[in-house]
């Protein structure tokens, strides 16, 4: 079953999104909510939205009706140390879970890491030592080796471009690293991490694999050369500096030629093992990005400046649902032999003033009306569009943001847990069902 015009339609989530820390070891984000300031409402991972395992978040996802329901797993629930032998009551929870969904006639979707290291292997070094992307094959292997047979699609990493940025080079999410340029090392470690987990998959008999990882429409915010040059240099930054080395075999050259790349980082039979084929591309998408030039800034010679003329999420991100149609074109542009492309993730949070879980209803539903119609005009234009995942079924933890953002379709009391469908699940249910047309807004500029 697909929904109108043969798409593979559902809904995501991620482990530390709803599942809390209960019954897991240590991950880098633990250590960073613990730390004064770094978490906007000075929230922990706990209370939990509770695991999805859970036969009320199995009956809504039920109740929706999609095709599939994307999840990732906690590396430190499955094994506490980042090593060792798979700790038996993770591998179970995971396995109840996929087993649920099945029951309910959903596709498990998967991925294998989004961003929770188990903290021993941040102290040894985390994403910056090579030893890490071994660590990640070993557990990748765990995970496969349970669960391969009745999986639909995996990923082995989600959005790793925004877990090196975010997390190692700014510092924004944890580990809250500010190494910029130096974040580097984490991209070609994270890199060999998927290919590792790609080789286990594939070992363990895994059907459908791929990575997920987060692009964006970029624009100079002036004719000028160096606001171009700005805008040049940060989309390899951004779009290319993961997407080139998995879908072409080699990074920007921008990039790979800064100063204090090591020069001993690529092993010689690194490229070819990250460029094996995929299954497919999932696509994040949150908010367009417009460049200037900052020369001024000997750090970082360029800014991103605000979007004008556009509605703002919650979290402040502009809301555009055309630059998902040109990051998919550019997508389509790029790379000759692009596998088929899944949306997995559109990040829009809105506000519920008071609680009150119907706030924001006909906001939630142009959100999702309108990149559902840029989505379908990609795939119009050429671009191999197989599938969209809405980004979450339910509310709950979004790491330095902390519960302010309400991304669910479903609200979740952060009190009691109880769980409130929006209108927008209602709207979302009936277009799977193909109950209301498709199409939504028309292209902006």
């Amino acid at each position: 079953m697909t929904g109108p015009g043969g798409l593979l339609l559902g809904v995501a989530s991620g482990a530390p999104h709803v599942e809390g820390s209960a019954g897991r070891g240590r991950s880098v984000w633990d250590a960073f909510a613990a730390a004064p300031g770094r978490i906007a409402d000075g929230t922990v991972p706990d209370p939990a939205a509770r695991p999805g395992h859970a036969d009320p978040d199995l009956a809504l996802q039920a109740a929706l009706g999609g095709d599939a329901y994307r999840i990732s797993v906690s590396w430190p629930r499955v094994q506490p140390g980042g090593s060792g032998p798979a700790a038996p009551a993770g591998l179970d929870a995971y396995d109840a879970r996929v087993d649920g969904l099945l029951a309910r006639g959903i596709r498990p979707w998967v991925a294998l890491y989004r961003w929770d290291l188990p903290l021993e292997l941040m102290l040894d070094g985390g994403w910056l030592v090579r030893d890490t992307a071994e660590r990640f094959g070993d557990y990748a292997a765990l995970v496969a080796g349970r669960l391969a047979d009745r999986v639909d699609g995996w990923a082995t990493l989600d959005d790793p471009f925004a877990h090196m940025a975010l997390g190692h080079a700014v510092g924004v999410d944890a580990p809250g690293l500010t190494l910029l340029g130096g974040a580097f090392a984490v991209t070609h470690h994270l890199l060999l991490g998927h290919a590792r987990g790609v080789a286990a998959l594939r070992a363990a008999g895994a059907g459908r694999v791929g990575l997920v990882n987060n692009h964006t429409a970029v624009r100079p915010a002036g004719p000028g050369g160096a606001d171009r040059w700005a805008a040049g240099f940060y989309d390899r930054y951004h779009n290319r500096q993961f997407a080139d080395p998995v879908l072409l075999g080699a990074y920007p050259e921008r990039l790979i030629t800064l100063p204090g790349v090591p020069d001993d980082l690529v092993a010689d039979a690194d490229p070819a093992a990250i460029a094996a084929p995929l299954d497919f591309y999932g696509v994040t998408y949150e908010h367009p990005v417009t460049v200037a030039a900052a020369p001024e800034n000997r750090s970082v010679p360029l800014s991103l400046v605000p979007m004008a003329g556009v509605p703002r999420s919650a979290t402040d991100l502009p809301l555009h649902p055309p630059s998902l149609e040109r990051a998919l074109l550019d997508l389509r542009d790029r790379y000759p032999r692009l596998p088929p492309v899944y949306v997995t993730a559109t990040a829009g949070a809105f506000d519920d003033e008071g609680g009150a879980p119907d706030v924001g209803g006909p906001a939630r539903i142009d959100f999702l009306d309108g990149h559902l119609a840029a989505l379908r005009r990609a795939a119009a234009a050429g671009v191999p569009v197989a599938g969209y995942f809405h980004w979450t079924l339910l509310d709950g933890w979004e790491g330095s943001a902390g519960r302010r953002p309400r991304t669910g379709l479903v609200h979740v009391d952060p009190d009691s847990g109880v769980r409130t469908p929006r209108p927008a699940f209602t709207h979302y249910r009936d277009l799977i069902r193909g109950d209301r047309p498709t199409a939504g807004p028309a292209a902006g500029p």
